[in-house]
């Protein structure tokens, strides 16, 4: 097959193309300039698609000797990821951009530019893994590493781009070991640390990064009873479930910590209150991508709501275009905006964004 390597210019992408390369295939390597300050340098673990990133990958694709192309996709990046993700703040919403990259710039513009070009998949070093069922056609499934599993990020994928998608590293048993790896093949990646946080806030100030986009809009922090705690510079700034940095003038009556239980913009207000009103026994979501058939009626399914958290067991029915998911075992600090992943086992059946929620 002819292959298109996405090479973000770490270990796991640079590893995932030699063994595109070493299963016989006809691998071309690109790497996918995302950031629009073209002499963005990298600093530790944070931030990506720097100068330094590209200059790696190309170096991982000379020693493969496979050709390589940088393509600027950070027009498409900015508007449906970091607009995106400015937006959903703005709203009160929780988005996880991570997830929209892999919806719209990874296996969406890369992926049609890439099948336009006469390629017949993708590979990226995404651990996830992709399986033929029986009757054929690709399934997405749980990486063999539970701890590295990015399957739920990925649940975004349609069967389509599924079919299209290929993960070489799904069957490595620890990162460990992929580095490991990376070492022996000489790739001068093997040693560089992961990137974390959010890619385009390299600082990891979230708050700063919105207050920036979306200016002071100062508001009340009140408690479940109406009570006003304190104040705030803008609703942005918060997520459900937050304990840290409510900025507090004083503490609740009953003097336990206070976690945030719901924002709302329009209102300027940000409600908090204890941590057992967190707790959520069903959900409902919009714009549902199945990767797996579509379901009909209700079915039993696994739930995960967050990209490490923990799937539970769930029943889900699709009403039209709500996708309704009732949690057999409560979720606590569930957002508007995150996505909610059903799996059947190991296999991925689909996701959807989540637009609301109702207390266990």
């Amino acid at each position: 097959m002819r292959v298109l390597a996405a090479m973000s210019g770490g270990v796991d992408s640079a590893v995932a193309a030699a063994r595109a390369v070493d299963a016989g295939h006809d691998v071309v390597g690109v790497h996918m300039a995302l950031n629009r300050n073209p002499s963005a340098l990298r600093t530790g673990s944070r931030g990506c698609c720097t100068i330094e990133d590209s200059l790696d990958a190309r170096r991982a694709a000379d020693l493969l000797g496979i050709p390589f192309y940088v393509w600027d996709l950070s027009e498409t990046f900015v508007e449906d990821v970091v607009d995106d993700f400015v937006a959903e703040y703005a709203a009160g919403r929780t988005p996880n951009p991570c997830v929209r990259c892999n919806e719209h710039v990874k296996f969406a513009a890369l992926l049609d530019k890439g099948i336009a070009l006469g390629f017949d998949a993708v590979a990226t070093g995404h651990y996830a893994r992709v399986e033929r069922g029986e009757d054929g056609r690709a399934q997405l499934h749980r990486a063999a590493d539970p701890l590295k599993d990015q399957s739920y990020v990925l649940a975004v994928l349609d069967a389509d781009q599924v079919e299209h998608a290929m993960f070489p590293l799904g069957d490595a048993p620890t990162k460990a070991a992929v580095r490991a790896e990376a070492e022996r093949r000489g790739l001068p990646v093997a040693a560089k640390p992961d990137s974390h946080d959010i890619c385009f806030i390299p600082d990891g100030d979230t708050r700063g990064f919105l207050r920036d986009k979306l200016g002071e809009d100062p508001g009340e922090v009140v408690d479940v009873d109406g009570t006003v705690l304190g104040r705030h510079g803008g609703t942005y700034g918060f997520t459900v479930g937050q304990r840290k940095g409510l900025g507090l003038d004083r503490p609740a009556a009953d003097g336990r910590p206070r976690y945030v239980l719901s924002i709302s913009p329009v209102q300027r207000t940000v409600t908090v209150g204890p941590v057992e009103r967190l707790a959520v026994g069903a959900l409902t979501a919009l714009d549902p991508v199945w990767s797996a058939p579509e379901p009909r009626g209700v079915v039993e399914v696994h739930a995960q709501v967050r990209a490490h958290g923990e799937p539970v067991p769930a029943v889900a029915e699709l009403v039209g275009e709500e996708l309704r998911v009732q949690l057999r075992t409560p979720l606590t600090g569930v957002a508007p905006g995150q996505t909610v992943a059903l799996y059947d086992g190991t296999r991925v059946l689909g996701s959807a964004t989540i637009s609301g929620t109702r207390p266990a």
